[in-house]
């Protein structure tokens, strides 16, 4: 393959799946390939994550809320940045950039990656039409699982749909320990970000996709087992001694090898980092049976998906840590799991096979 001139655009700045994502695949490519990355509002902290080589363009009227003044400023802004460049692949990631790229951008060159098509179908739903309307104006829209497939076409979108799973390539990092009391028998970690541990969900709210009320209900059933969260950007308030939320910790992932299970309970998603990053520390699973967490999370094999109450996780969190023998064969299956399907490697070979198409 020649040179590329590629751009890769996010909404948001901050750290998040999407955008771990997107800078595992734009690490890669800048080995051999021009790359640009652009991303909008928030607190810029994944372009830390970028290789040195990569042009880091930030756009802080891209938003995720609409705003018809500051959507238009972008569409311009990214109509110049295309005449500056002249890149051959255009890359969107996202749903709003999803939108805005495929009206400013020529169709012919642009990849569209829907990470996560429930936070659409389920809470925007009335950007349904818009989704299949623009689904013409690209050269492929790639679902992250098999999942997000089936829902793509049940919702009428159909045209050069493609999947590539996610895949990651964390970090092992030197660390101590958690430093929690020594009276707890095992340690259950949760990594996902949620702005304040304190307030209840609340149906629609894209901020609380993350069940902390689950996590919190399950710790109580447990008490003999110190439950960790990881980033929440708020304390919780007078806590249960066994839960411990340690708020937005750099290279978050590397806590994994210092837990005993991984926990996720949610009320959607698409192809959760935090579950593959798990994995790859060889951490067994028990996560909300939601989405395609079921691909992930293979029942009796590397973990178990539940429904999203507390007396099913806590069954199933038990179980494994009471039976040494079921822990180490959902470690091992974990581990060959992720590096049959899962690496950063492959998802790159999936997303060249895309572009070869351009």
């Amino acid at each position: 393959m020649k040179k590329l001139k590629i751009f890769h655009l996010i909404t948001l700045s901050e750290l998040g799946g999407a955008q771990t994502v997107m800078a595992n695949l734009a690490n890669k490519l800048a080995k051999k390939h021009d790359v640009t990355v652009l991303a909008g509002e928030g607190d810029g902290q994944m372009f830390a994550l970028l290789d040195s080589k990569i042009r880091k363009i930030h756009i802080p009227l891209l938003k995720r809320a609409i705003s018809p003044v500051s959507d238009l400023r972008t569409f311009l802004a990214l109509r110049r940045l295309y005449k500056q460049y002249r890149p051959d692949i255009i890359h969107l990631h996202s749903s709003k950039a999803g939108v805005l790229g495929r009206l400013a951008f020529p169709p012919d060159k642009i990849i569209y990656t829907v990470h996560g098509f429930d936070s659409i179908r389920r809470v925007y739903r009335r950007f349904l039409p818009l989704e299949r309307l623009l689904q013409h104006r690209c050269r492929a829209v790639v679902a992250v699982s098999r999942y997000d497939v089936k829902s793509l076409r049940e919702e009428r979108i159909m045209h050069n749909i493609f999947c590539v799973p996610n895949g990651v390539k964390p970090q092992k990092r030197t660390l101590k320990s958690f430093n929690l009391p020594p009276n707890f028998k095992k340690k259950i970690l949760c990594i996902a970000r949620v702005p304040n541990p304190e307030k209840k969900l609340k149906k629609g709210r894209t901020a609380f996709v993350k069940r902390f009320d689950l996590f919190f209900k399950t710790a109580k059933l447990l008490p003999e087992y110190a439950f960790i969260w990881i980033g929440n950007q708020k304390p919780l308030k007078d806590p249960p001694p066994n839960i411990f939320c340690l708020g937005v910790l750099p290279y978050a992932e590397s806590y994994n090898q210092l837990a005993d299970v991984f926990m996720l309970p949610t009320n959607y998603e698409g192809m959760p980092m935090s579950v593959l990053e798990a994995q790859y520390f060889g951490l067994p699973v028990v996560a909300s049976n939601v989405s395609g967490l079921n691909e992930l999370v293979i029942n009796g094999e590397n973990g178990y998906t539940a429904a999203n109450a507390a007396a099913a996780f806590a069954k199933k969190i038990k179980y494994i840590l009471e039976h040494p023998a079921v822990h180490q064969k959902f470690s091992r299956s974990a581990k060959a799991h992720f590096q049959q399907n899962f690496t950063a490697e492959k998802m790159v070979n999936g997303y060249l096979k895309i572009y070869n198409l351009i």
